[in-house]
């Protein structure tokens, strides 16, 4: 009897454990366990996309004076652009950029009676570029076609019929540029041929970054120009040269300080102080030879 109840009992247990790997090849292999004995998960992976950014930024932003090169062309601008960068290889990326200025209130001055109004200032840039990253610098080709609604600039203090510096609505421009880090230290340069004029500049600078905290940094940065061969030096009120004709020189100096702060992981906002010193060549188009601005940009990536 006792015998017959033990044979029972292991054949009741080896039922068990057929039915249990029946089950457990029924349903595939068992989630291993963790060393605290509980089933571990398996993490859920995220679905793909074909790029992880578009490399692109947005940015807006306001210039209490918007100084182009050292030359003035209104107050209180506002702006918008949109740029992205395209790589094509490991080395070699094809940018695409396109940046709106208008003035939201320039007064007429230079010449027209100061406090007499107001006139608008509007212009659109559009740019395409090709960078190459040769490891030690960086070097780029850009076009861009700057488009000036309301006449060249407002350097004649609000000219009526839209005549402006140089009577230009319009300039087609081609570019050099090049770039590098020593140290701590940013520097770049850059050459530009503007053919709608026949002229040329040249411009360098350099900054360096101090972090503040994980969020906020400091930037020093100063540049400087110099303008060939009539760079936008010489003024036409309604057809009559009034600067000087065919002169080279620098144009200016311009020292700044932003603190770009990380809002986000991809907004930032940049406030920024600087002082636009006229030189040579600018000292005749200029409302003002030296005299701090300022401004501040908002840029989201994505």
């Amino acid at each position: 009897m006792k015998l017959k109840s033990m044979t029972s009992v292991i054949t009741k247990s080896a039922l068990v454990l057929a039915a249990c790997a029946s089950l457990n090849t029924f349903a595939g292999t068992s989630a291993p366990s963790g060393k605290s004995g509980k089933a571990v998960i398996p993490p859920i992976e995220e679905d793909g996309a074909l790029f992880d950014t578009l490399g692109a930024t947005l940015e807006v932003g306001y210039d209490s004076r918007y100084y182009f090169r050292g030359l003035w062309f209104a107050d209180n601008t506002v702006w918008a652009g949109l740029s992205m960068s395209v790589p094509l290889t490991e080395q070699l990326s094809l940018g695409f950029g396109a940046l709106y200025t208008t003035t939201a209130d320039t007064p007429m001055g230079n010449g027209a009676p100061k406090g007499k109004g107001s006139f608008d200032y509007s212009e659109l840039d559009l740019t395409t570029s090709l960078t190459y990253d040769a490891g030690f610098a960086k070097f780029g080709l850009v076009y861009t076609h700057y488009e000036f609604f309301d006449s060249f600039s407002g350097t004649n203090g609000g000219i009526p019929n839209g005549a402006g510096e140089l009577n230009v609505t319009g300039v087609e421009e081609v570019g050099v540029t090049v770039s590098t880090t020593v140290g701590p230290v940013n520097l770049y340069g850059g050459f530009y041929n503007d053919f709608t004029i026949g002229a040329s500049y040249a411009e360098v600078g350099a900054d360096a970054p101090i972090a503040v905290t994980s969020w906020m940094s400091l930037v020093p940065a100063v540049k400087m120009g110099y303008g060939f061969t009539n760079y936008y030096t010489a003024i036409r009120a309604n057809g009559a040269l009034n600067g000087p004709s065919h002169q080279s020189g620098l144009t200016h100096v311009i020292p700044s300080l932003s603190a770009p702060i990380k809002l986000t992981k991809t907004a930032t906002l940049t406030p920024y102080i600087a002082y636009n010193m006229s030189l040579t060549t600018r000292h005749f188009g200029n409302a003002t030879d030296s005299e701090f601005f300022g401004g501040v940009k908002l840029g989201v990536s994505f």
